[in-house]
């Protein structure tokens, strides 16, 4: 056998990997050797399963996890190009939030933690027609996008009139999964058959205005949560956004949310 086998050290220089590289792989079930001698414990490999080794090492170099290494390798070459492809789009989005986290620092780095007015206001009853959602934080986004079609496609089915902005309505706590939902105001006794209504009651709130990106939403909410509880006000849900210039009407460093936290006195 050994003479139709490679030991590891020529295999690994072979693979242009490393004896340790290979020793991982199996013992993470990755790649084992076809052959292990009893006595010494010395490690064999074919030189057909060279095409495996260097896979292995290429989509970890891509920092594909283990478990997506060790399916891909086992599936049909049909069902490996699915995981590959599923791969290659949640790369996608991290890159889409690394380049928003990006931005965000250049604008801290340059300018500092930017000034925004918190007010505190009367906010009035409203109530709104709403589509609800759940979904991570990664998928917020993708999420809205959904309810806001779902949303304006029954309003318009119905023939229902609906008075801008669109609003969204958010969870306090961040924790997965987030419950989401996206509304529009009604004219009142206006119920849409097919959606939800909800009221959100009238009371004291904390509001400022963000000017920009979505994905820099988190600096106007560090600066109004710090200042609810500078105040030694309580936050309760559901936070609320109201979109004043939203896409497709302005790029994104024109967009215009406001944001509103309801608040209230901690009891004596």
């Amino acid at each position: 056998m050994r003479d139709v086998l490679l030991t590891i050290g020529r295999f690994a220089r072979l693979c242009r990997l490393s004896v340790k590289q290979l020793r991982h792989y199996d013992e993470l079930g990755l790649l084992a050797p076809v052959h292990v001698d009893a006595s010494s414990g010395y490690r064999y490999y074919a030189p057909e399963q060279a095409r495996d080794a260097l896979t292995i090492a290429l989509l970890r170099e891509l920092d594909l996890p283990l478990a997506v290494i060790a399916e891909a390798l086992a599936a049909e070459p049909g069902h490996r190009t699915r995981i590959l492809r599923g791969e290659r789009d949640r790369l996608a989005e991290r890159i889409d939030r690394d380049r928003a986290r990006l931005a965000m620092l250049e604008r801290l780095a340059e300018d500092g933690l930017p000034g925004y007015e918190i007010t505190l206001t009367d906010e009035p009853q409203r109530r709104l027609a709403v589509v609800r959602a759940v979904c991570t934080t990664a998928e917020i986004g993708a999420a809205f996008g959904d309810c806001v079609g779902r949303l304006l496609s029954a309003l318009g089915a119905a023939g229902r009139a609906w008075e801008p902005p669109l609003w969204g309505l958010y969870p306090l706590d961040l924790d997965e999964p987030l419950a989401i939902a996206v509304g529009a105001q009604a004219p009142a006794g206006h119920d849409v058959h097919g959606l939800e209504s909800t009221t959100l009651p009238c009371g004291l709130v904390a509001e400022t205005v963000h000017t920009g990106p979505y994905a820099q939403l988190a600096l106007a909410y560090n600066a109004l949560f710090a200042a609810i509880h500078e105040r030694g006000l309580r936050p309760r849900a559901p936070v609320r956004e109201a979109y004043l210039v939203a896409p497709p009407e302005a790029r994104a460093e024109e967009l215009v949310t406001r944001l509103i936290v309801p608040v209230e006195e901690y009891p004596a």
